[in-house]
């Protein structure tokens, strides 16, 4: 922590009721020696840099936090979030965007999440000067520096934060948001999941440093030397160093090896029998269990297209980053607000969505609004106000066509080219029926000038051919010969795509 910050801690004016913790809530957070790495928050978080599966996901998810954004509102008194006003100016939204002069929003954020996701624990100190009650910096502090103090009255009298040389430093209530996953046997302290796979990260370390020792060691399993007979000092130091000296090391590896008076006895595990390649997979697997993290979501793609990867990223987006995002807004608008007063009364902080748009999703609900505004204007509403009703962009409305233009035969044929116009569709490419014809002594004239006509839908081609056939102009029937014209679904062409 700086020291301008810890100057600001030890000029605070409030006081701490209690600053023995109880047991469970130690500082270390030590539960009794286990196998392998240490179970202390502090040994949490030195597993990030340990195992890569576990450096991935922290660092995957500490990012996807970081970078979504962050606005403040003012809540409409309907409750709905359509209807709230956005605030851009305000204390709250300032500290937010810069907690402190030496790291911004992202920064902050990234830092204080990789504590979560290590620890179950992220803890943010508010630093203030003296006489003022606002709020000035936001720190993240690590979780092993921080000790809650238990009281008998009011559940928790305050914080205790020890330095890196040993000073211990009281803080109130007001000057500390900690952010925890609950633990079920410690209701002041979070829960990590590296607490549930420590042996398994062991194993893929251990794993690691006997396949970089196995290389090391002239890629070979390591042996024996056996001689007949007991060597002296000299003799066996000689053995020793001239061995060392033509076969340690990879670039010595398989050279042949040359004995006087011994002979080499290789030992009976080698790399292959240890399988290193499925236990080093299977304690991948269940380190990403314990996250709920798929291999997509650390950059491990196997057979996988575009439309699994979208998918995968709205999973990640949903299961990932969102519960997240819920918990820092939990502590701003509940903790953080709070300490502005009245100026932060009907205020709320919200971040921008996470989820990756979905382009089929929303061509079908742009499709669908359209027809409902078609429907609503055909009903005979103001189709100046339509485009709001049905959740369009604002289109402005010049009235109604001039009597001077040709009106189109199809009263939704108008709406329906804006519709495709707005989908960035051609318009010609986007008639859906065809006519065709016969063409033999029989075709009248009016047929012959429809051969090839499209239109965009069925109604609009039943209208001219009732049921499919027969040309409500043809000049046939007159003289009782059966219409050569009918519509057809009209099928994509090479140039149409």
């Amino acid at each position: 922590m700086a020291r301008t910050l810890l100057g600001a801690l030890l000029n605070k004016t409030s006081s701490v009721a209690a600053q023995t913790p109880v047991p469970f809530a130690s500082r270390s957070q030590s539960y009794g020696p286990v196998f392998g790495s240490s179970r202390s928050t502090e040994g949490q978080m030195r597993a990030m840099s340990a195992v890569g599966t576990l450096f991935a996901i922290v660092d995957r998810t500490s990012n996807a936090t970081a970078l979504v954004d962050w606005k403040l509102y003012r809540k409409a008194k309907s409750g709905r979030k359509e209807d709230r006003t956005e605030v851009t100016s305000h204390a709250a939204l300032e500290l937010w965007q810069a907690p402190n002069k030496f790291m911004p929003r992202q920064e902050f954020v990234e830092t204080f999440q990789q504590h979560f996701d290590l620890t179950g624990e992220a803890w943010w100190v508010i630093a203030r000067r003296p006489g003022v009650t606002l709020p000035l910096e936001m720190w993240p502090v690590r979780p092993d520096r921080m000790t809650p103090v238990p009281s008998r009255e009011n559940f928790l009298a305050g914080y205790v934060y020890t330095s890196p040389d040993g000073e211990q430093i009281p803080l109130g209530l007001d000057e500390v948001i900690q952010l925890r996953r609950p633990n079920p046997l410690d209701p002041y302290r979070g829960l990590s999941p590296v607490l549930s796979i420590l042996p398994d990260l062991d194993t893929s370390r251990y794993a690691s440093e006997w396949s970089r020792a196995f290389f090391v060691n002239s890629a070979q399993p390591g042996g024996i030397i056996e001689v007949p007979s007991a060597l002296s000092d000299d003799q066996f130091g000689e053995l020793r160093d001239r061995w060392n000296e033509q076969h340690r090391g990879v670039g010595n590896a398989h050279r042949v090896a040359i004995l006087e008076h011994g002979k080499w006895v290789d030992r009976t595990i080698s790399q292959r029998d240890m399988q290193f390649v499925e236990l080093r997979g299977a304690t991948a697997d269940r380190i990403r269990e314990a996250y709920g993290i798929s291999k997509t979501a650390i950059g491990d793609f196997e057979d996988i297209n575009r439309a699994s990867a979208l998918a995968a990223k709205a999973w990640f987006a949903e299961q990932q980053t969102i519960p997240r995002l819920e918990r820092i807004k939990a502590a701003l608008n509940f903790e953080l607000l709070p300490m502005y007063g009245a100026t932060a009364q009907g205020l709320e902080f919200d971040y921008e969505p996470p989820t990756p748009p979905d382009p089929e999703i929303e061509a079908q609900q742009l499709t669908a609004r359209a027809n409902a505004a078609a429907a609503l204007v055909a009903a005979g509403f103001d189709a100046a106000g339509t485009c709001s009703a049905v959740g369009l962009p604002e289109i402005p409305f010049s009235g109604r066509p001039s009597p001077v233009a040709p009106a189109p035969t199809d009263p939704t044929a108008a709406w329906d080219d804006a519709v495709a116009g707005l989908l960035g569709e051609d318009i010609e490419n986007a008639q859906r029926w065809v006519v065709v014809t016969k063409d033999d002594d029989d075709r009248c004239e009016p047929c012959a000038e429809q051969d090839g006509q499209t239109y965009r839908n069925r109604a609009a081609a039943y209208r001219d051919y009732p049921g499919g056939s027969g040309y409500v102009h043809c000049e046939g029937a007159k003289y009782g010969n059966e219409c050569r014209c009918k519509v057809v679904k009209r099928r994509k062409t090479r140039d149409d795509e």
